[in-house]
C-alpha cells in the first residue's frame, strides 16, 4: 500500500491515462487490494478492483463456506454488508466513486463476492477522481488507501457480530432448496408456506408490502402439504399439484400476485422477503404474448393448423409476430429447452390464443381460424408431454373443464373450489367444441448457424453490454428482453451477454441446437466461474437460467437455423 501511495503522488496532475500505472496487487498485512482494470477516462465505465481477505481474518465461520449453496448465501450477505459500508464512508455509495453490485430480493450466484476455502474476495467498481482529465492523486489515495480499507473493516472485521445473521441467511437457502427438492417426489410443482407475504410495495419496489399485507393462508385441507425442512422442521403450506391448475377470483383478490410469486419461486429469497418458502419447480417458465418479436423457423403446429398465404407452421418465421403466434412460439421455445411447468396469466396473453368461445366458433368457421387455442391443448401438454400449467383465469369459465385443480383467491386467501367448479361444469355444460388434438413436437432440433452470433459493432470486434434489465446490446443488435419476465437483475442480463459472446467464440460449429449451445456455455461457467465466460475478472454478474438465456438467443434478429433436411 505504501507503493500505491507513492505511485499516486507521482502521477498527481498527470493525464488521466497515467492511472494505468496502478494496475496490480497491493498488500496491507494479509489483505490484498487488486486493481484489475483502469478506466480510460473519467467518463468511461468505472475501474474494476477487488479486496481479498483470508477467511481466518474475518468474522465468517469456516463452516458457513463449506458447500456451494452456503458460499452463494454467504457471498450474497457479504455483498449486502459491503454495499452499506461503502455508503457509510466518504466517496462511497451509488452516487459516489465506489460501487458494488447491489443484490435485490433474490439470492443468486454472484461474482461480487467470491468465497473459496481459504479467502473471501469482494469485487467492486471505482470512479477514480479527476480534475477534468487530470489525475487527482491525493483524492485517489483517500479513496483507495482510506475509504476502501475502512469499508472492508466495517464489513469483515473479526469482532463484528454477524455470524448469527449469516447462519440465518444460510439456513433460509438450505430450507428453500430442501423444499424445492421435495416438490417432484410429492407430485407438486410449487409450494407456498402458510404465512408468506406475497404482495410487494409497488411495481418498481419488490420489497414486501409492510402495511396491509395479508399473510397467505389459512391453507385448505385438500391442498395442505407439510414439508420437513432441515432447519425449520415441519412447515405447512399450499401444495400445487402437477397437472392443470386454474387460479380464479375477483379483481384485486390476489390471483396475479400469487402467480408472480410462483414465477419468482424458481429463485431463493433473502430472509425477511416474505417469500422465503414460496418455491417452484426450477423448470417453470412464464409465457406471455409479445407482439412484434422475431420468430425463426419454429414448429408451432400444435397451436396453428395453417396460416394465410401458405406460410409454414412447421418452420414458422416472422420478423413481427402477432400476439397469438408470439405466445405459441414462447411455449414451444420453452419446451425446446426443457420446461416442465408453464405459468400463464390471462392479463398478459393473447385472447384468441387462449380460447375461442362457442359464439365465436359459430360465427368464424374452424377452417377460417388457424390458431388452436391453448385451452384445447393444455391437457395434451400434461398427459402426453408431462408439462404442467398454472394459469390465472378471470374471464372465461371454460377453463374449468380442463382443470385438475381450481384455486380461488379471496382477499389474498386461497380456497380449493375444485369440487364446486365441477358442479358448475355439470350444471352449465360448455357449448363450445374442442379444437385441439395434441400431436406433440416431432420436428428435428433447430441447428443454430454460426452467423447468428455477431458481436461486431463498427470498428469494435466485440461490443456487448446491457442497458438496464430488459435490453442487451450485442454487436449491432438491440435484444429486447421485456417479455422475459423471470429476469430479476441487470447482472443476469450482463451474464447472458457473456454467454452469447462465449458461444460466438467457442461453440458455433453449426451442429448444436439452442439447448445444446446454452448447456455447453453453462458447463464452461460451472467449470471456470463467471470470469471464464467474461474472460476478465468481473464483479457485476449473476447467474441466469437456461430458459432466460435461450429466450435471448431466440430474440436475436440475426438468429439463423439450418434448413430441414
Amino acid at each position: 500500500m505504501d507503493r500505491l501511495r507513492e505511485i499516486l503522488r507521482r502521477i498527481d496532475g498527470h493525464g488521466y491515462r497515467a492511472y494505468r500505472e496502478v494496475l496490480g496487487t497491493y498488500r496491507a498485512g494479509e489483505m490484498e487490494l487488486r486493481v484489475d482494470h483502469v478506466q480510460g477516462d473519467p467518463f468511461a465505465e468505472p475501474s474494476r478492483l477487488a479486496l481479498r481477505v483470508p477467511l481466518h481474518r474475518t468474522w465468517v465461520p469456516a463452516e458457513l463456506a463449506g458447500t456451494p449453496l452456503r458460499r452463494v448465501a454467504l457471498g450474497d450477505l457479504v455483498t449486502r454488508i459491503f454495499h452499506r459500508a461503502l455508503e457509510a464512508v466518504p466517496g462511497g455509495g451509488a452516487d459516489g466513486g465506489l460501487q458494488v453490485e447491489v443484490p435485490g430480493q433474490e439470492v443468486l450466484p454472484r461474482s461480487s463476492c467470491v468465497v473459496d476455502g481459504e479467502a473471501l474476495e469482494l469485487r467492486f467498481r471505482a470512479g477514480l477522481p479527476a480534475d477534468g482529465r487530470r489525475v487527482l492523486g491525493d483524492l485517489a489515495w483517500e479513496m483507495l488507501g482510506g475509504a476502501v480499507p475502512a469499508a472492508a473493516i466495517r464489513s469483515l472485521a473479526p469482532g463484528m457480530d454477524l455470524a448469527g445473521r449469516a447462519r440465518r441467511h444460510v439456513e433460509a437457502l438450505e430450507d428453500a432448496a430442501a423444499a424445492r427438492a421435495a416438490l417432484r417426489p410429492r407430485g407438486l410443482v410449487a409450494f407456498v408456506a402458510q404465512g408468506s407475504i406475497l404482495p410487494r410495495r409497488s411495481g418498481v419496489d419488490p420489497r414486501p408490502l409492510e402495511r396491509g399485507a395479508v399473510p397467505f393462508g389459512p391453507i385448505p385441507g385438500s391442498l395442505r402439504v407439510v414439508l420437513d425442512l432441515p432447519h425449520q422442521g415441519a412447515v405447512e403450506g399450499l401444495g400445487i399439484p402437477a397437472g392443470v391448475t386454474v387460479i380464479v377470483g375477483g379483481g384485486y383478490h390476489g390471483k396475479s400476485t400469487l402467480l408472480a410469486a410462483l414465477a419468482l419461486g424458481v429463485y431463493d429469497h433473502v430472509p425477511g422477503d416474505g417469500r422465503e418458502l414460496v418455491v417452484t419447480d426450477g423448470d417453470a417458465v412464464t409465457v406471455r404474448a409479445e407482439d412484434g418479436r422475431r420468430v425463426e423457423a419454429l414448429d408451432i403446429s400444435p397451436f396453428a393448423r395453417s396460416l394465410p398465404g401458405g406460410r409454414s407452421v412447421r418452420a414458422f418465421s416472422t420478423p413481427d409476430a402477432s400476439g397469438s403466434t408470439s405466445q405459441a412460439a414462447a411455449i414451444v421455445e420453452a419446451l425446446e429447452v426443457g420446461a416442465r411447468v408453464l405459468l400463464v396469466d390471462e392479463d398478459t396473453s393473447a385472447t384468441n390464443f387462449m380460447i375461442r368461445d362457442a359464439r365465436m366458433q359459430r360465427l368464424v368457421d374452424r377452417a377460417d381460424e388457424p390458431i388452436v387455442p391453448l385451452l384445447d391443448q393444455v391437457r395434451g401438454l400434461h398427459e402426453r408431454r408431462g408439462v404442467s400449467t398454472v394459469l390465472v383465469a378471470g374471464g372465461s369459465g371454460d377453463w374449468l373443464d380442463v382443470a385438475d385443480t381450481v384455486i380461488q383467491m379471496r382477499e389474498f386467501r386461497p380456497l380449493d373450489v375444485t369440487a364446486a367448479a365441477r358442479e358448475v361444469c355439470a350444471a352449465l355444460p360448455a357449448a363450445r367444441a374442442c379444437e385441439g388434438d395434441w400431436r406433440g413436437l416431432d420436428a428435428a432440433p433447430r441447428r443454430v448457424l454460426p452467423r447468428s452470433f455477431d458481436p461486431r459493432r463498427g470498428a469494435r470486434a466485440e461490443a456487448v453490454r446491457s442497458r438496464g434489465l430488459r435490453t442487451l446490446l450485442f454487436g449491432e443488435e438491440e435484444v429486447d428482453l421485456a417479455g422475459v419476465e423471470q429476469l430479476v437483475t441487470p447482472a443476469q442480463t450482463r451474464f447472458i451477454g457473456d454467454v452469447l459472446l462465449h458461444i460466438h467464440g467457442h461453440l458455433t460449429d453449426g451442429q448444436r441446437d439452442v439447448r445444446g449451445l446454452v448447456e455447453a456455455a453453462l458447463d464452461a461457467y460451472r467449470e471456470g466461474g463467471f470470469d471464464r465466460l467474461a474472460r476478465v475478472r468481473v464483479g457485476d454478474r449473476a447467474a441466469a437460467r437456461v430458459f432466460e438465456i435461450a429466450a435471448a438467443i431466440n430474440r436475436l434478429r440475426s438468429l439463423a437455423v439450418a434448413p430441414e433436411a
